[in-house]
């Protein structure tokens, strides 16, 4: 570069000198002088446009240089010490703007352009891609890839438990016995009558004597539990560990009562759930599901002189409720565009994945109660089997309650499906 700008300078003064001294004597220029003078403009144009280039490629190499700065520094401090881009393989040692100029690819690249410049008014120009096969890169352990680390964000996605409805039905209460009993009237007054007047003293005006009776009914408080092994270590190293633990165990047994609600038994350690509680009204399928539905509820008010306050339904019933429709297809419950509550026959619709598909419950849920003796509790020990020398707990989640009816005719099983 300072070669050019030495000659350019050179010829410049030259053909300045030349002009000065035509114009000193007052005159033109001689026709030697002039094309002496020509001959050095054209030589000091050259020049220009040469010196034009190179400026062009130091600031291209600049420019590239300085894109690729972090490369360059991480491929010279990768050297092997002692040796030299001219021992190393071709282009080890030089910078990623060096290889890129001085690539094949970009060289016919450039051969297209008048002395290899690139004119103002070119627009649109996109270059060769030229591949460089020794970069560091964040895609392998043994090159950039050994210095990136994971962001470990901490958030924990459970699988999802299915959504608990029972316990906001029904009435909750404590007990701090095992053993809870309750008085349930059987028979109720139903003989009056009108009267007529006595006729005599011995004779007429006798009133009707009605009956009164009741049974003592007993529920025992049950045991739920569950437990699960872990390492001390692993509580000790994972801090967010117990909390999950703790969590599954309760949402676990939440899981269970609300089984035990509708489906138990009250055979070995199970609670007397809805579904085989003695009392409970039924109602069959009828013509179709919203006749039959229509039937039980007149079977609570009737039979068991009840107000119902839900209808409690498997997911898959209150879907096939929802897709009722008329006979020229519209539906009965608003569609898919309703927003109001789900409502059969007036009542609200609860989904309940505890109820057997094809059954629905009615009922005026206020006359079941749970009684807690002790709600859900955590605790943790190494006093299990060898798990003290193996540095092991485990940890225990439990509850005690039971659950009754005290009104069970105000409850009626109905039949959502034909044949169900």
């Amino acid at each position: 570069m300072k070669e050019l700008k030495d000659k350019l300078t050179a010829a410049l003064t030259k053909a300045r000198d030349l002009a000065a001294e035509a114009e000193k004597a007052g005159r033109d220029f001689t026709a030697e002088e002039r094309e002496q003078v020509k001959a050095l403009l054209a030589e000091a144009a050259d020049l220009k446009s040469k010196i034009a280039q190179a400026e062009g490629d130091d600031a291209l190499r600049k420019q590239i240089a300085d894109l690729g700065a972090g490369i360059e520094m991480a491929q010279t401090a990768g050297q092997t010490p002692g040796r030299t881009a001219t021992t190393d393989r071709p282009g080890r040692g030089k910078s990623i703007g060096e290889r890129f100029i001085e690539a094949e690819g970009f060289k016919r690249w450039m051969a297209q352009f008048p002395n290899g410049q690139i004119p103002e008014s070119a627009k649109q120009l996109m270059s060769p891609p030229v591949g460089f096969k020794d970069l560091l890169t964040g895609l392998s352990d043994t090159s950039a890839g050994a210095f990136v680390q994971t962001d470990y964000t901490g958030i924990y996605e459970p699988l999802g438990r299915r959504p608990l409805t029972i316990q906001d039905l029904i009435a909750r209460r404590t007990t701090s016995s095992d053993i809870v009993e309750f008085v349930r009237q059987t028979v109720q007054v139903t003989e009056s009558a009108p009267t007529a007047e006595a006729t005599s003293t011995s004779s007429g005006g006798d009133k009707p004597e009605g009956a009164l009776t009741f049974e003592k009914v007993t529920a025992t408080v049950r045991t739920i539990a569950v437990w699960i092994p872990a390492t001390k270590r692993a509580l000790s190293d994972a801090s967010q560990l117990r909390g999950i633990i703790d969590q599954e165990l309760r949402d676990d047994l939440a899981e269970d009562l609300e089984d035990e609600m509708i489906n138990g038994d009250n055979t070995g350690e199970h609670l007397y759930g809805v579904m085989n509680y003695p009392g409970t009204l039924a109602q069959a399928w009828d013509t179709d599901m919203l006749t039959t539905a229509r039937k039980a509820i007149t079977t609570v008010r009737v039979t068991g002189r009840s107000i119902p306050t839900a209808w409690v339904v498997n997911p898959a019933d209150s879907e096939a409720i929802d897709l009722l429709k008329d006979e020229v297809g519209r539906f009965y419950y608003g569609g898919p565009m309703s927003i109001d509550p789900r409502r059969l026959w007036g009542y609200p619709v609860v989904e309940c994945e505890a109820v057997p598909e094809g059954t629905g419950i009615i009922g005026d849920w206020r006359k079941a109660v749970l009684w807690d003796r002790e709600q859900a509790t955590l605790s943790i020990s190494d006093s299990h089997a060898d798990f003290f020398i193996r540095n092991m707990v485990a940890i225990l989640a439990e509850l005690r309650a039971t659950f009754g009816l005290i009104r069970p005719h105000a409850f009626c099983l109905v039949d959502l499906a034909e044949g169900s």
